[in-house]
């Protein structure tokens, strides 16, 4: 990126604009009358006099530019556009062409303004989507509600947020329920219903009654402030194209001053009337229009844009170079659990021996409901009934499920080891079948059974479908059984599924595709997944909220567990890259032509300055269009 002088960049935040562009605005006055008095009036001032407010509205105007280029030029580098602007104008008042030599500096400046604010306000645009921690937050101690410093607050202490207020720390909720605006993290507008030990983070807005909450991290380790850092840093990651243009700038400056040297020596051994000002002047041209700034600035903005545009929508780059990265994605690899499964299970079917399906509901609900399990509780949510049955002497017997005696009855709900165990005999077909399967057992006869299985996310099938009509390829890894992984896999339209897998496997899954000459972008949620994420070209965290490790590892984070968010980043990878292509097309080929024309005495430092100033804020323009694009 270009180096400015940043005077007035830090004033601005307190100041009005036209009271920190006090200097610029009184040269671009100075100079606009001076035009009036010579081209519109046919006024020729005196030399000293047009010399005299030439060099006060030059000197208001390119100060810093001036002392920016002696700076540099005493640490030996003179290839930069600081230098460059500086021999630029000092030539044109050289040769006594005060006005252009104003209007150089004038238009170069209020460029740089341009360019300033607009890479100021993308930042400060990243920034303040995720810098809303509370300056205080009110934390009971001895038994009194006192307002301090979030720093202060330690592990185990109790928060209270009062309704329309900010959570200020991560921490388990204490209240039965209560509901939070997520945007700010997630992206998603739609309350967020929180029970009872469920986690909230920092960030989170409290919408209802006042709530209280049980820190379980500090200030400084909370997710939002990790995230917060890591969106600071992504600003400071460049991409393969910004590297190339900062590298391409160092070579293209010393070019050009050469060029522009030979633009005034070269005619005089092949020009018959050489005019040493002509040709001078005509070098002056070429310098000026030279300056890379539209290309060197324009560029970095648009990836802020993107970065920025990502972060609106609940997606961080950690850098600039991964919004490339993932235009080149052609293989989309997955988790199962908690990437396209919600992690959260459900009862499937329920089968009855005699057809008492409520009658076997109601006895698997008594047994069910004084177990926390997962399976437990789906089935003891899926039935709408409250029976009254009198439950004693419940047992939890490992690994195999739970035993007690109902309304004088010995019930038995677990798996099929249970009632090996206690001597049930129930149909052999029963171990075919797919999902997870509690058998139910009533004074030693088997009743029947009920499946339960992990449930798709709602827009799985829909994003696996835009996928794969993109071209992309998708594969699905999980730990989970073959048998679970292939049905979820034909549900979903997936291209290639593995199942049965460890860590390491999925790992060599990976490896075995980037082998192939695939560019793959793994999306995984849990802490399992990190070495795969951090093997594949675009690693991906699903509900990075919730996993340290996949904030750690992950290039990129998706702040809720929507799958389609993944198209959401691919698509601001490409709209980033197509913009910012664009803008190198724009500026080098309209700096090309007036080059050439320069050279050729048909442009002149006004046409130079115009085309200089007005690719530049066209570029900006372009790039700041970034950050209002929907995905």
């Amino acid at each position: 990126m270009c180096e400015h002088n940043h005077e007035h960049s830090h004033t601005e935040k307190e100041t009005p604009w036209w009271i920190s562009q006090r200097k610029l605005l009184i040269a671009l006055i100075l100079l606009i009358t001076l035009l009036i008095l010579k081209y519109a009036f046919k006024i020729t001032l005196p030399f000293y006099a047009s010399l005299f407010l030439n060099g006060t509205a030059y000197l208001l105007a390119g100060t810093p530019v001036l002392q920016m280029a002696l700076r540099k030029a005493k640490r030996g580098d003179f290839f930069n556009e600081f230098f460059l602007m500086s021999v630029a104008t000092l030539g044109a008042f050289a040769i006594q062409e005060f006005e252009e030599g104003v209007a150089v500096m004038v238009f170069y400046q209020i460029g740089e303004w341009f360019q300033d604010t607009a890479v100021d306000n993308a930042k400060k645009s990243i920034k303040s989507l995720l810098d809303i921690r509370p300056d205080k937050v009110t934390v009971l101690r001895d038994g009194k509600q006192l307002d301090v410093d979030p720093k202060t607050v330690n592990i185990g202490e109790v928060i209270v947020v009062k309704a329309g207020e900010k959570v200020a720390l991560d921490g388990k909720l204490l209240n039965e329920r209560a509901a939070f605006n997520t945007a700010a993290l997630t992206g998603e507008s739609k309350p967020d219903t929180k029970y009872k030990s469920d986690a909230v983070f920092a960030g989170m807005i409290n919408l209802e009654s006042v709530c209280e909450i049980s820190v379980n991290s500090l200030f400084k380790d909370s997710k939002l402030s990790k995230i917060l850092a890591m969106v600071q840093d992504a600003t400071a990651r460049k991409s393969k194209t910004q590297l190339f243009i900062s590298k391409f700038a160092k070579i293209y400056v010393p070019i050009i001053f050469a060029l522009a040297v030979l633009v005034l020596i070269v005619p005089l051994f092949i020009v018959s009337d050489y005019s040493f000002r002509e040709w001078f002047y005509r070098s002056l041209v070429f310098l000026v229009i030279s300056c890379p700034c539209a290309l060197v600035v324009s560029i970095p903005l648009g990836y802020f844009g993107g970065i920025g545009l990502a972060s609106r929508n609940g997606i961080l780059f950690k850098g600039g170079n991964f919004l490339d990265a993932i235009t080149a994605v052609d293989t989309i690899v997955m988790d199962k659990t908690g990437t396209l499964t919600e992690g959260v299970f459900e009862v499937k079917e329920v089968i009855a021996v005699n057809g008492q399906l409520a009658e076997l509901l109601d006895y698997a609900k008594a047994i069910e409901s004084n177990s926390t399990h997962p399976i437990a509780k789906a089935i003891a949510r899926y039935h709408p009934g409250d029976p009254t049955f009198i439950t004693k002497g419940i047992m939890e017997v490992a690994g195999h499920g739970l035993k007690a005696t109902i309304n004088d009855k010995l019930v038995l709900a677990g798996n099929s080891k249970l009632l090996d165990k206690f001597g049930v005999s129930y149909p052999e077909e029963i171990k075919l079948i797919v999902h997870s399967i509690v058998l139910i057992a009533i004074d030693k006869q088997y009743a029947g059974y009920i499946t339960v299985a992990d449930r798709n996310k709602p827009d799985a099938k829909a994003v696996i479908s835009a996928m794969r009509a993109q071209g992309l390829y998708t594969v699905m890894l999980s730990g989970d059984k073959k048998a679970v992984v292939d049905e979820v896999a034909r549900e979903l339209g997936i291209d290639k599924a593995y199942g049965d897998l460890l860590p390491e496997d999925k790992v060599s899954q990976v490896q075995r595709l980037i082998d192939e000459g695939r560019n793959v972008a793994f999306a995984g949620d849990g802490v399992n997944d990190a070495p795969v994420v951090a093997l594949a070209q675009v690693g991906i965290a699903m509900g990075g909220l919730g996993a340290d490790a996949t904030i750690e590892t992950a290039d990129v984070v998706i702040q809720n567990d929507e799958p389609h968010k993944i198209l959401s980043a691919i698509k601001i990878g490409k709209i980033t890259r197509n913009i910012v292509w664009q803008n190198v097309i724009l500026a080098m080929g309209i700096k090309i032509i007036v080059l050439i024309l320069g050279a050729g005495g048909v442009a002149t430092l006004w046409e130079a300055v115009i085309a200089d100033v007005g690719v530049a804020l066209l570029a900006i323009l372009n790039a700041i269009r970034i950050q209002h694009k929907t995905v």
